[in-house]
């Protein structure tokens, strides 16, 4: 009777394993992706207390800064199961490590000047996209800050890469809150003028941000190349020395990750400026909506980086039984935290639209009510929102990209702002039909990615 009892216990626990190494190690990731976002948070919440105006064209701002940004992001998350891969073969793992780090700030130096160059063009770009004349030039001149920060963003995003796939992700978390207190006391400072500051305004929201975030890099950067157990690595060494084979690999790698997270991210920026379109309360009502989705999103993005490594890790061991179990724990952790974020917008709509709003402004209550019908929807598709994230983190740590930026393409893109743009303007619902194709956007790519690697990994399509 008690071996009987005991083989289910036996066989259970390399999962419970699994999911305990994969919580361990996503937890610090999640809590530094959600103060990161926060960051953005604090600047809605400020601004809209400015007024829906305001709000309004940081929206429009922040999103082209986002979309330079998310794609750099692709690059630099490519690091990630290259190292990891190499963590798990074994062989001149320290070298190897080395090599892609380097080559991943050498991509992002070189991904943040072209963007600095396309966010010079913001406001051409804003009056192409029929956004409202009155706020595109104070877009345009919050966009001009807040691209100085995005070489850090990126350089911290691959010391963050290095750091989880040791396993040691939480000096980049208390490095990110530290820099999320300080963004807050920014923004208080330079956007309504206390301590002896001028009131910048919106402005004031962008010099925090850009600030808040050279100091999350500095600070990262010296955590490591201090760290006793780091220091072996020597990341900086040779850094000027061109690594032209490992540049390519990052960049085959790579530029597909970043295809499906600009495929995900323009979706929602198109949608950003179809509602601008439309109104400036329903754009303000849909970046109050979007801020909200994006802090829950944190934390499967976190479990697809953890998902990541660990697949990664196993992949290059050869472990087809640990490849298996890594990407099944993610999902399963991120599918049960993202039930009950749905049930917890669905139930909270008013409290948190009110949040976000002075009451005591007229135009306040409107915006609310069309930010109580978007987080409606927000609240559906939470699950197929966490599914793909980590599905697609499972597949990166396969190296398996090329594929998923094509499910990427069909279902945001072809599906979802097609049946957006048409619920909206041929069946009459505006912003809430915009959100609905988002919906079911998201819906089709969860399915067919983790379709994905369901196949890759029972057929043993292990690199």
């Amino acid at each position: 009777m008690n071996a009987v009892s005991a083989a289910p216990d036996a066989a259970l626990s390399p999962w419970r394993r699994e999911i305990g190494a994969t919580w361990r190690l996503a937890l610090p990731i999640v809590v530094t992706q959600l103060a990161q976002v926060s960051i953005m948070t604090a600047d809605v919440v400020m601004l809209g207390w400015l007024g829906p105006e305001a709000l309004a064209a940081g929206a429009m701002g922040w999103n082209l800064v986002f979309i330079v940004t998310i794609f750099g992001f692709g690059i630099c998350m490519a690091t990630a199961p290259m190292m990891a891969q190499a963590i798990g073969r074994g062989r001149g793992k320290v070298r190897d490590v080395r090599r892609s780090m380097r080559q991943g700030f050498w991509a992002a130096a070189i991904l943040a000047l072209a963007g600095w160059m396309l966010l010079a063009l913001s406001a051409p770009i804003l009056l192409l996209l029929r956004q409202d004349a009155a706020l595109v030039a104070p877009a345009a001149g919050y966009v001009d800050i807040l691209a100085w920060g995005v070489l850090p963003t990126l350089w911290f995003m691959v010391l963050r890469q290095f750091l989880a796939v040791l396993e040691r992700p939480r000096a980049a978390l208390v490095v990110q809150v530290l820099a999320f207190f300080l963004n807050v006391v920014g923004n208080y400072a330079l956007i309504f003028g206390h301590f002896g500051m001028p009131a910048l305004g919106l402005n004031g929201a962008a010099v925090a941000s850009a600030v808040a975030n050279w100091f999350a890099f500095l600070a990262l950067l010296g955590f490591v190349l201090t760290d006793r157990r780091m220091r072996r690595y020597r990341l900086l060494g040779r850094f000027w020395r061109a690594d032209w084979a490992r540049l390519r690999e990052l960049a085959r790698l790579g530029l597909p990750i970043s295809g499906v997270l600009l495929l995900e991210v323009t979706v929602f920026a198109a949608a950003v400026y179809v509602l601008g379109a439309i109104g400036t309360e329903q754009l303000a009502a849909h970046q109050i909506a979007i801020q909200c989705a994006s802090i829950t999103f944190m934390v499967p993005f976190g479990l697809a980086q953890a998902a990541t490594v660990r697949v990664g890790i196993a992949a290059g061991a050869g472990d087809r039984a640990g490849v298996r179990r890594a990407g099944w724990a993610a999902l399963s952790l991120g599918l049960a935290f993202m039930a009950a974020m749905a049930l917890t917008l669905w139930l909270l709509r008013w409290p948190i639209a009110e949040l976000f709003l002075d009451a005591s402004q007229p135009q306040s209550l409107r915006v609310a009510q069309y930010a109580v019908e978007f987080l409606a929807v927000a609240a559906v598709f939470q699950i197929f929102d966490g599914a793909q994230a980590i599905a697609m983190g499972a597949l990166r740590g396969l190296k398996d990209t090329r594929l998923p930026m094509l499910i990427a393409a069909l279902g945001y893109w072809a599906l979802g702002f097609t049946a957006g743009c048409f619920a909206a303007f041929v069946l009459g619902m505006d912003g809430l039909g915009v959100w609905i194709g988002l919906a079911i956007g998201l819906a089709v790519v969860a399915a067919l990615a983790t379709a994905r690697f369901a196949a890759r990994e029972r057929l043993g399509l292990v690199p």
